[in-house]
């Protein structure tokens, strides 16, 4: 399971997101869960990066899932209307 950091705003999502693609090739499992219980602070940012790691998994041949998303994240993915591309685990 890969695991989101609790701060994720636009300064640390394209670190976060070059650490959670490496993940994503070393990933033993056909499933990539990604756990998003530790964000505490986030931005619109964190949306584009489990967009990101969803079209690795895809390249990988890999299916992706989000666990433990914060409402406020959730309440932003409707709102974006892509709530659907983030399937709960």
């Amino acid at each position: 399971m890969l695991t989101l950091p609790a701060i994720l705003t636009q300064s640390q999502a394209n670190d976060c997101l070059e650490k959670l693609t490496q993940d994503v090739q070393q990933e033993a499992e056909k499933k990539v869960i990604v756990d998003a219980a530790p964000l505490s602070n986030f931005d619109s940012s964190a949306l584009a990066v489990l967009l990101a790691v969803r079209r690795e998994c895809a390249r990988a041949g890999k299916l992706f899932a989000v666990k433990g998303l914060p409402d406020r994240l959730r309440d932003l993915a409707a709102l974006y209307g892509i709530e659907g591309l983030l399937t709960a685990a």
